[in-house]
C-alpha cells in the first residue's frame, strides 16, 4: 500500500517507521528541515517493542498524489495548519485515520476533507520524537483502536506489528481512551510526576477525577467505569509519564483544551458536575501558564 503520515513525530514516526519496514511505501508529511532529514536518513527507532532499527521513507512537506489512507498523527494544536499539506482534491476518498487527543477533530477532518473516509482512531503507547526522525518507544505495546471495520487495511497494520483491535461505535473509541488520557495527562502535569507517583501520592486526587471522568465517558458512549480505570491506572508502568507533562517540561504548546476542556464541555452538556477536573484543568494552566 501506498499510505501517508501527517506528522512523523513519536507516534506518527514509530507507525510510519513499522510499515515502512513492513515493505508498504510511506510519504511522511512534515516541514523542511523534518523532511529532509528523513529523505536523508530515514527513521530510526529505538524500542522496548520492536527492538532497534532503521526504516527508509519518502517525505515532502505536501501531499502532492493519491494516496490509500493517511494517519493524522500532529498535535490537536497544530491540526488546522498541517491539514493545509494535505490538500482535498489530491487525497480524495483515501482513508483518514487521526490519532489525536480529543473528541473535536473528527469534525474538523470531514469539514476539511469532505470526501475522504474518515475513521476514528486511537492509539496507546508512550513514544517520543528526540530529534527530527529519531523515535524512542519506551512502552512495551502499540495498542491501535480503530472506529470501523477495515478489513484488509486493519489487516496490512498488524502486519506491521500493531496491535489492532476494531469497534464499531466511534464515540466509544474516542472517549473510552480519553476516559483514561484525561486523568493521566492532567494528573502528571499538574504534579510533574510519572504515573507511579500519581497513583501513590496523590490517589484521592486521582480517584474523584476518575469517578468525574468516568460519569463523562459513559454519557459520551464509552461503557467504562471509574473502577476499570483505577484497574488500568494501577496496571501500566509506574515510570510512565503523559505527553501533555513532556510538552509542559519542554515549553511546547500543552493540549489542555483537547483534553481537559472536552470532559468540562461534555459534562456541562450532559449535566455532569466536574469539579476536581475543572480545579486540575486550571491548576495546569496557572502552573504551566497556558490559557485553561
Amino acid at each position: 500500500m501506498t499510505l501517508a503520515v501527517l506528522g512523523p513525530g513519536g507516534v506518527g514516526g514509530l507507525i510510519a517507521a513499522l510499515l515502512a519496514r513492513a515493505e508498504h511505501r510511506v510519504i511522511c508529511l512534515a516541514g523542511d528541515r523534518t523532511a529532509d532529514v528523513l529523505r536523508q536518513d530515514g527513521l530510526r527507532v529505538d524500542s522496548e517493542q520492536y527492538g532497534a532499527f532503521t526504516a527508509a521513507v519518502e517525505a515532502d512537506t505536501r501531499l502532492r498524489e493519491p494516496v490509500d489512507a493517511v494517519f493524522v498523527t500532529v498535535k490537536q494544536t497544530a491540526l488546522d495548519e498541517a491539514l493545509d499539506r494535505v490538500p482535498p482534491d489530491v487525497l480524495g476518498a483515501a482513508v483518514v485515520v487521526p490519532l489525536l487527543n480529543g473528541v473535536d477533530h473528527l469534525a474538523v477532518l470531514r469539514r476539511r476533507l469532505p470526501s475522504a473516509q474518515i475513521v476514528a482512531g486511537a492509539i496507546r503507547v508512550e513514544a517520543t520524537r528526540t530529534a527530527p526522525g529519531r523515535i524512542a518507544h519506551t512502552s512495551p505495546f502499540t495498542q491501535l483502536e480503530l472506529g470501523a471495520p477495515l478489513g484488509e487495511f486493519a489487516e496490512v497494520l498488524r502486519q506491521a506489528g500493531l496491535d489492532v483491535s476494531v469497534r464499531d461505535n466511534e464515540s466509544a473509541v474516542l472517549w473510552d481512551k480519553l476516559a483514561f488520557l484525561a486523568p493521566f495527562a492532567l494528573l502528571t502535569t499538574r504534579h510533574r510526576a510519572d504515573v507511579g507517583t500519581v497513583r501513590s501520592g496523590h490517589r484521592a486526587e486521582l480517584l474523584a477525577v476518575l469517578d468525574e471522568v468516568a460519569a463523562v465517558a459513559r454519557a459520551g458512549g464509552a461503557p467504562v467505569t471509574a473502577e476499570g480505570l483505577l484497574s488500568l491506572f494501577d496496571r501500566i508502568p509506574e515510570t510512565m509519564k503523559s505527553s501533555m507533562q513532556r510538552d509542559a517540561e519542554a515549553g511546547l504548546p500543552l493540549e489542555l483544551d483537547a483534553i481537559g476542556g472536552a470532559v468540562l464541555r461534555a459534562g456541562a452538556a450532559h449535566g455532569i458536575a466536574t469539579p476536581a477536573t475543572a480545579r486540575l484543568v486550571a491548576e495546569v494552566a496557572q502552573s504551566t501558564g497556558r490559557v485553561a
